[in-house]
Formats: C-alpha cells, structure tokens, sequence
C-alpha cells in the first residue's frame, strides 16, 4: 500500500472520529438539540427493517456500479468515453446539487445560532473554495514529485554527450518527443507512461475520498431517521445515488489501471461507507440529533469540502480533458454523444435531489 493511500485511509479514519465526537456531544433539550429516538416499538420496529434493507441494497447498488465499468467495457473505446462523459456528469451534479446545498442547509441553520463567523458569512464557498485550492495544490506537488523523479531517472539513462554521443542524445530527445504523440520508438515511453498512469491514479483517490465522505454522511443520515414514510422514498433515492456514484467512480479506477489488488480494496471501501453510516446511524438513532450544533457544524464542513473536491475534480480532471483529448476534437459524432451523456449524468443525479 502507497504512502499517499495510507494517508487518505487515515483522513478517512480521523472522519469517523469527528462523528463520533458530534455523537456524544448530543443534547436532549430542545428542538435543536433533541433526541430523534422518538416514536413508537412498532414504528421503530418496522423503520429498523427498512433500514436493513437499505443496507444490502445500496450495498449491492455500490458494488455493481463501481464493477460494471471496470469488468464490463474496454479502455479507450467510444464506449468507455460516453461512459466517463456520464460519470463526470454524475460526479459535478453529486458536487453541486447534492452535498452543496446540504452544506450550506447545515452551516446557515439557526440552531447554529447568529454569532460570527455564523451570521451571514458564506462559509460553505469559503470551505468548498478552500478544498477546492487543496486538491489543486495536492495534485500540483504530487504531479511535480513525479515528473522530477521522471526526469532525473531519464538523465541516468542517456549517455554522456561527447562527440558522437551527442548525436545518440539528440536521437534519444527525439525518442521522447515521438513518444508525447503516441508513438513507440525509444526506451523513454515507459517511464512517461507511468507518470500519467500514477497521476490517474493519485487523481481517483482523491476522488474517491470525497465521494466516501459523503456517502458515510447519507448513511447516518438514513440510519438514523425515524419516520417509515421518510425512510421508504430515503432508500431508492440513497441506492440510485450509490449506483450512479459508483459508476463514475469505477470509470476512473479502471482508466487508472490499478493492480487488481487495489482495485477491490478500493471497490469494498466505496461500496461498505454508505452501509457503514447506516451502522453507525441505527446504533446512535437514539441519542444522535442531526440538528445539534456540533453535527450541523461537522456535517456542514465535511459537506462542503467534498463538494469543493468533486466539482474541482470533475471539471479539471474528468471533464476538461475528455472533452479536449484528440479523439473528441477530430469527430463532432463524438463531441455531441459525449456531451449528451454528460448532460444525462448530471441530469439523471439532479433529479434523485428531489428524494434525497
């Protein structure tokens, strides 16, 4: 496992302490601090089992979402590009309809109370725009290390330029510039590919890691309500959500071209969030109260900086360069499908907004 991967499980990890620290700071006073364990033993009985049933059904949503594109289409058809197309739409809708209104629900609630920064300041731009500069940032150094330790690696393998050997260098730079236009003279094509492949694979990770953030969120969400006639619309809406998420996702794993190994760790880690919080949502169900300050304030934070990371990475890294690659530009065939799918993804994950 990669020191970059053990740093996004430990971020990961330090998420479900913030929760578990929200849990216990619940209060059970008023309707801001209220216990939502209200209800009656049938009701409660009967929500519980709806609440089984979202866990295995958006567990399996999860799962074959993610695998559907990965096992089931080839790498650079046309296919595979109107698939990443709908992925990309999915993921900016999921950004901007989905976590940043509930960000902004959360930290401009009146529970919170009117104290500054609290007022009128727009901390969810502030929060998303900040997380938006991280994953730059984060992809920037990370780019930058790599195509050093490219470099430096290149330079060990050309020979000294002395007399004729400084023609031998000029064949082997020439190598390399064939190599940026897809051709396979030279020995230089490996290390290159290998930096754009570790990219992608950085690049998925840290998307990964903003999609599971909100998925642990929904999950409590749903775990710990108590009304049937919530809970019922709650579990369709949750389980698309978890399907069309996952299929975005495993796009970008299996363009990333993970070792099989890290493929299914990341799939069970995308796949177990969203059951996970409804575990932890059904064992705090009576004690958790979402409108507390404290969950309003860590939920709203979270929220909003998933949704800073997606937006940034859908843009930037899905859509932008899919939509600018040769292939698209050379075929308006291509540039009008691709853009329908993008449309349908956004639009298919918008219109699950009005459930969930």
């Amino acid at each position: 496992m990669s020191r970059f991967q053990k740093t996004l499980i430990s971020a990961f990890i330090l998420f479900l302490v913030i929760l578990s620290l929200q849990v216990s700071s619940a209060e059970k006073e008023n309707e801001c601090s209220g216990s939502n364990g209200g209800g009656s033993a049938a009701e409660k009985a009967t929500t519980l089992k709806y609440k089984i049933g979202a866990f295995f059904s958006i567990l399996f949503a999860g799962v074959f979402g993610v695998c559907l594109p990965i096992f089931g289409l080839k790498s650079e058809s046309n296919l595979f590009m109107l698939v990443k197309a709908f992925a990309a739409g999915v993921i900016l809708a999921t950004g901007f309809v989905h976590i940043l209104p509930d960000a902004t629900e959360s930290l401009t609630s009146p529970c919170i109370g009117k104290e500054p920064p609290w007022g009128d300041f727009p901390m969810t731009g502030l929060v998303a725009m900040a997380a938006s500069i991280l994953t730059m940032l984060i992809e920037s150094f990370a780019s930058g290390y790599l195509n050093r330790s490219r470099l430096e690696k290149e330079s060990k393998t050309l020979p000294m330029s002395t007399g004729g050997g400084m023609e031998e260098h000029s064949h082997s730079g020439s190598a390399h510039t064939h190599d940026s236009q897809g051709h396979s003279h030279g020995s230089l094509l490996v290390p290159q590919d290998n930096h754009i492949d570790m990219r992608k694979k950085i690049v998925t990770q840290i998307l990964e890691l903003g999609i599971v953030v909100h998925s642990v969120i929904i999950g409590i969400s749903l775990g710990v309500s108590s009304s049937v006639s919530t809970i019922k619309p709650l579990v369709a809406a949750v389980t698309f959500h978890q399907l069309f998420e996952g299929f975005g996702l495993g796009g970008c794993i299996s363009e990333a071209k993970f070792k099989v190994k890290k493929i299914w760790v990341m799939l069970v880690f995308f796949a177990l969030t969203a059951p996970l919080g409804i575990g932890i949502g059904i064992g705090v169900a009576e004690i958790y109260n979402e409108n507390s300050p404290m969950a309003l304030k860590v939920s709203g934070f979270l929220n909003a900086a998933a949704a800073g990371i997606l937006i940034y990475m859908a843009l930037i890294d899905l859509v932008a360069p899919l939509f600018m690659n040769h292939k698209a530009q050379s075929s308006l065939t291509i540039q009008v499908a691709c853009s329908l799918s993008l449309v349908l993804g956004a639009g298919l994950m918008s219109l699950l907004a009005i459930w969930a």
